[in-house]
Order: C-alpha cells, then sequence, then structure tokens
C-alpha cells in the first residue's frame, strides 16, 4: 500500500494508517445506534478512529443513546443538529471532526470488518477523492426482500454500480464514502439546500473539480429497505423530486436512464386518460404492467414464494414513485445562486 504522510505522534504500529474520523448524521436511531457505532470502533483498521455523532431533534431516545456512547468511549463525540437535516448533520459533523480521512456511515449501517481499511488502501493506491462501495440491501420480512431484490437489479434502479455491483473503477457517485478532507474542504462541504441527492451532487462538484470519484466493490455495506408500499413509495418520491433539483442547478447531468420513470408515468397516465376514447391506449399501461411482471420472474427467481409474489408491487411502486416526484418537483425547490 503506498503510504500516507505518518503523523510524528502516532504509535509505530499505527504509522502509514492515518486517522480516520467517522461523521454520522443520526436521527430516529434508537435501535440501531450503539450497534452500528460499535462496528465502526471494531472495524480491523490499525490506525486510530474518532466517531462524531450529529444528533437531530428524535422523537425516541437516540439522544440519550448517543450521550451515553460518548460518555462511556472518550473516541466518541456528540454535537447538535437542530435543523433534523441530513447534510447539515454531515457538515456539523465534519466541522466537529479533526482527522485528513473522513468516512460517512449511517446511524444504522451495518459495516464489513475490513471497510476502513479498504477505504484507507483504496484512496491510497487511486488517489481518488472519495471512494465507496455497494449498498448491499437486505431484507427479513417478504416485503423486504423483494424491495431488496429490486434495489440490486437494474430494472428496478438502473445500471448505477453501487447498486448492482460491478468492477472497480471511476464512478459518478458512490454509496455513503470515505473522503480527504482536501476535497470536502475544496468544494465546501454539503450543499445544505438540498435535502436528498446530496451524495449525488456534492460528488458531482468534486468531479467538476478535477476529483476522481473511485466505487470500490469489496467496500460491501448492509443496508435495510423500508418495510412497506407506503414507506418505499415516500422514499422514491423524494429521491425523483431531488434528482430534478440536481438536475436544474448542474445543466447536463441528467441522461435517459433517470428519464425514463417519468415519461413511462406520463405515457401511462395519457393512455389512461385518452383510453374511453381510443380503447386501444391501453395497450401502453397493458404493456408495462406485462413488463413488469415479466422482469419480476427473471429477477425474483431466487425468491421464497411470498416474496416474489411482492416484487410486481415493488417494482411499480419505485418506478412510479421516482418519476412522479421528478415530475411535480417544483421550481420553487431550485437552489438559490451560490
Amino acid at each position: 500500500m503506498k503510504q500516507f504522510p505518518d503523523s510524528p505522534h502516532a504509535p509505530a504500529q499505527t504509522r502509514g494508517w492515518p486517522p480516520i474520523s467517522v461523521v454520522m448524521p443520526v436521527l430516529n436511531e434508537e435501535r440501531h445506534l450503539r450497534e452500528a457505532v460499535e462496528m465502526v470502533l471494531a472495524q480491523s483498521y490499525p490506525g486510530e478512529i474518532e466517531v462524531v455523532l450529529a444528533v437531530g431533534p428524535s422523537q425516541d431516545r437516540t439522544q440519550e443513546v448517543a450521550d451515553a456512547i460518548a460518555a462511556a468511549d472518550r473516541r466518541v463525540t456528540v454535537v447538535p443538529n437542530p435543523t433534523g437535516r441530513t447534510p447539515n448533520a454531515l457538515n456539523a459533523a465534519i466541522a466537529a471532526s479533526r482527522n485528513d480521512i473522513v468516512a460517512r456511515v449511517d446511524g444504522h449501517a451495518m459495516l464489513p470488518d475490513d471497510y476502513l481499511r479498504v477505504a484507507v488502501e483504496t484512496l491510497a493506491e487511486t488517489g481518488a477523492d472519495n471512494v465507496g462501495g455497494i449498498m448491499a440491501a437486505e431484507g427479513i420480512t417478504p416485503f423486504e426482500q423483494a424491495v431488496a431484490c429490486a434495489m440490486t437489479s437494474k430494472i428496478g434502479v438502473g445500471a448505477a454500480a453501487f447498486h448492482v455491483g460491478g468492477t472497480a473503477g471511476p464512478a459518478d457517485t458512490v454509496y455513503l464514502g470515505v473522503f480527504r478532507r482536501s476535497a470536502l474542504d475544496r468544494v465546501g462541504g454539503y450543499d445544505e439546500h438540498f435535502q436528498r441527492a446530496q451524495d449525488w451532487e456534492m460528488n458531482h462538484r468534486i468531479r467538476q473539480t478535477g476529483g476522481l470519484v473511485w466505487f470500490q466493490p469489496r467496500m460491501r455495506v448492509s443496508y435495510r429497505p423500508r418495510p412497506n408500499v407506503k414507506a418505499l413509495a415516500k422514499q422514491y418520491f423524494h429521491y425523483g423530486r431531488w434528482r430534478r433539483v440536481v438536475a436544474r442547478t448542474h445543466e447536463g447531468t441528467i441522461n435517459l436512464r433517470y428519464l425514463a420513470p417519468p415519461a413511462a408515468v406520463l405515457a401511462m397516465l395519457l393512455g389512461l386518460v385518452v383510453s374511453p376514447f381510443f380503447p386501444l391506449a391501453l395497450i401502453v399501461p397493458g404493456g408495462y404492467a406485462v413488463a413488469i411482471a415479466a422482469g419480476s420472474a427473471l429477477t425474483g427467481g431466487g425468491l421464497p414464494m411470498n416474496a416474489r409474489l411482492r416484487l410486481p408491487l415493488v417494482y411499480a411502486t419505485m418506478h412510479c414513485s421516482w418519476g412522479w416526484g421528478f415530475l411535480t418537483s417544483p421550481r420553487k425547490l431550485a437552489r438559490p445562486p451560490r
């Protein structure tokens, strides 16, 4: 591994392995927070680790749990995030951290044991400004299993490597991310205007300023999908809504893959509206239903039957919610000029 500059104060066994600051935006994470922090601190990483928790105004005992973790371990710091928004939390935690390598981790993430080690090795070997890996959706209930299948399928989420996997290499964006602080300083951190899609938007600015974003499939993070249709629809509606805000802010960042869901929603709505006068127009929504059924049969073979039966509904919810969010994204959400 190429070496990072050594700290003269580092113990001999940690030299060559830079200290890492792990920043975690936390809101309503009472159930998972302690385990998530323990997994970070138990990493098989030879260098020093600090954890900064930016805690929002939660409706459960998240603040008490975070304070108790910090009181028991001097490596953990808690800072407030009064807005409760993710980009604000990340910026607050980054500002309170002190190391030159900054890793973003969610409050319910389940990291593999070698996550930070692989990240630092990849940063050193590639010279990248940000490295990240796979958002490995894993479900427990039949509905969650169906969502996990859809979130790792090109039919559900397109060809993004951090969803469906692939070979290591340059990427538009990655899941979570382990950054050089110099890159975060160069672009001014997360843009707090973006309530969603803030990762994609900041990675775009890193690339626009000459930086490299690198996908590393060995960095695989377990992710728990939404538990029901309502929660999934809300998630993907906001994904679509805020992805259009990014497109309005950064011209040229939308391609046909992103336009497919809103185009499909428009076509199906038009088909339904004119079908009383032109019954053949039902071919459009009917064709979509057939395509989704066929896609579900193709991708859901490894699922239990209860999950397989839910897969068409999951695909339709993801596509239609994302597309409707994109179509109805109001111009008032446009980012004010910097």
